[in-house]
């Protein structure tokens, strides 16, 4: 199954973004801080930066796009705070969510906290640790996205991936290109990506993009590499006390299912692809699905009713969402 959009606003850096992707804030009015300046990630890009450069010089150098990225100096080291906010999680005990889990998936805009859901799925990047903690701080969950199949350009790490473990540029993301699984340095930037999870205080994790070997990566990626890549971001995200969710990768669900918490789908109402999780339902998993149909969205003919009661009958968790995942509308279907 190919990948499918899983937004549509641009990252802030990317080429062709006229605004940057706002940073969200609390509905209760308090303002999210600038990732980018704060102290946690500070000290994670540093040594993220001289970690891979000390592992491999290749790695210090050559963005995608042929363009030759800033040159990265790695602070001089600093003690951790001790006051860093972390998920509840541990090593042997990470959160689970149950089947029933309600949720929110929101990406960009300006966060709204005011749904009365268990989960929020928020962007790993953009969002900082002020804003997980007041979300815990109601009761709620925090998923953090990434994507980990896929360079990103105006991502903070993103040039610390070398040319030659980028494939084809996604259809449809001109500024996104497939990444090379097993390579080292690709999964030491995901592994620092899931310490950045945990010190923010991310309760799970949301890695995006993990089935390029059914698309066209340019890599010669195949099913079991992907399967294996999976793993090692299951496996990696458990160590770090954090819960894990397989997004999409609708061909390898039974294999997967085991080391994964929970599961994310896009569409599976849409292309008839939803009976395949029954696998997580009959663990007790909850599927987390959008759906981006205008159909959907207006209910026309009672589209949305008749998906709605499928979805219910399933056990699925169901919101229909716009493609910008930017709160716009939300229809839930629970």
């Amino acid at each position: 199954m190919k990948s499918r959009s899983r937004r549509s606003v641009p990252f802030p850096g990317a080429s062709g973004d006229a605004t940057v992707v706002k940073r969200a804030a609390l509905s209760h009015g308090q303002a999210m801080g600038n990732t980018r300046n704060h102290p946690v990630f500070a000290r994670w890009i540093g040594g993220l930066a001289a970690g891979l450069c000390v592992a491999t010089a290749s790695a210090c150098g050559g963005g995608g796009g042929g363009e030759d990225p800033a040159p990265i100096i790695s602070p001089t080291p600093s003690p951790q705070p001790s006051a860093s906010p972390s998920p509840t999680g541990s090593a042997s005990n990470w959160w689970r969510p149950a089947r029933a889990t309600s949720w929110q998936w929101q990406l960009s805009g300006t966060l709204n906290t005011r749904y009365d859901v268990a989960v929020y799925d928020i962007d790993l990047f953009t969002t900082d640790a002020a804003t997980i903690a007041a979300l815990h701080g109601q009761g709620r969950r925090v998923v953090c996205y990434f994507s980990a199949g896929s360079s990103e350009k105006g991502r903070p790490d993103d040039a610390l991936i070398p040319s030659s473990d980028r494939g084809k540029v996604l259809s449809g993301w001109p500024d996104e290109r497939w990444l090379k699984t097993d390579s080292a340095t690709v999964r030491k930037v995901m592994a620092a990506r899931l310490d950045l999870a945990r010190a923010k205080g991310c309760d799970a994790v949301e890695p995006d993009n993990v089935d390029g070997y059914a698309n066209d990566n340019g890599l010669g990626l195949t099913a079991a590499m992907q399967l294996d890549y999976n793993r090692f971001l299951a496996s990696e995200a458990h160590a770090r006390g954090l819960g894990v969710g397989l997004k999409n990768d609708t061909d390898q669900l039974a294999l997967l299912q085991p080391a994964f918490d929970f599961a994310i789908n896009e569409q599976c109402h849409e292309y008839d692809e939803c009976g395949g999780y029954a696998v997580f339902l009959d663990a007790g998993k909850p599927v987390f699905v959008a759906e981006y149909a205008d159909r959907y969205r207006t209910n026309s003919n009672g589209a949305r009713d008749a998906m709605c009661a499928a979805s219910r009958q399933q056990g699925l968790r169901t919101l229909v969402l716009p493609l910008a995942l930017d709160d716009s509308y939300r229809f839930a279907c629970d």
